[in-house]
């Protein structure tokens, strides 16, 4: 395994986009959940490669999801929660922090941190913008029925984990 398999926090960078945005250049509050699930999605495809990026390669952004169903699942979610902790607006620099927070039999759940260098609307620097938690469960890709988290992934999963 790589270094970066073993990095139990990883931090995602996202520049805010006008897009994101409302007229008034305030994200819209479904963006929010996107930010959290890419970066979840990104700091899988980092935890669950076998051999370190080849970077003349083209990877796609669902590398993470992907490499959850080669192990046999689908893994949707049961739970999603969002705190609003600072404003964000177009042109911020988000850097999005996660790391696995729990496992149980059959699910696994990540925690999320955004923050600010600087905003805008702050004169303060390094600002919680806002915090997730996302937990997804173990379905079985062949019968789609409830199933318990497969070993190999388990063990990967729980090499990471921060309580």
């Amino acid at each position: 395994m790589s270094d970066l398999t073993l990095q139990k926090t990883v931090t995602i960078q996202r520049t805010v986009l006008f897009g994101d945005c409302d007229p008034e250049g305030i994200v819209y509050t479904p963006r929010f959940s996107y930010f959290s699930i890419e970066a979840i999605q990104d700091a899988l495809s980092l935890w669950l490669v076998d051999k370190p990026k080849d970077p003349t390669k083209k990877t796609t952004k669902s590398g993470g999801l992907r490499k959850l169903m080669d192990h046999g699942i689908l893994p949707p979610a049961r739970a999603f929660s969002l705190e609003f902790h600072h404003p964000v607006t177009w042109d911020d620099e988000l850097s999005i922090k996660v790391w696995v927070c729990q496992i149980t039999e059959r699910s696994f759940s990540f925690q999320v941190e955004a923050w600010l260098k600087t905003s805008r609307l702050s004169e303060t620097e390094n600002i919680l913008a806002f915090t997730a938690r996302l937990t997804q469960v173990c379905v079985s890709r062949e019968n789609h029925q409830s199933m318990a988290l497969p070993e190999d992934l388990r063990e990967r999963l729980s090499a990471l984990l921060i309580e």
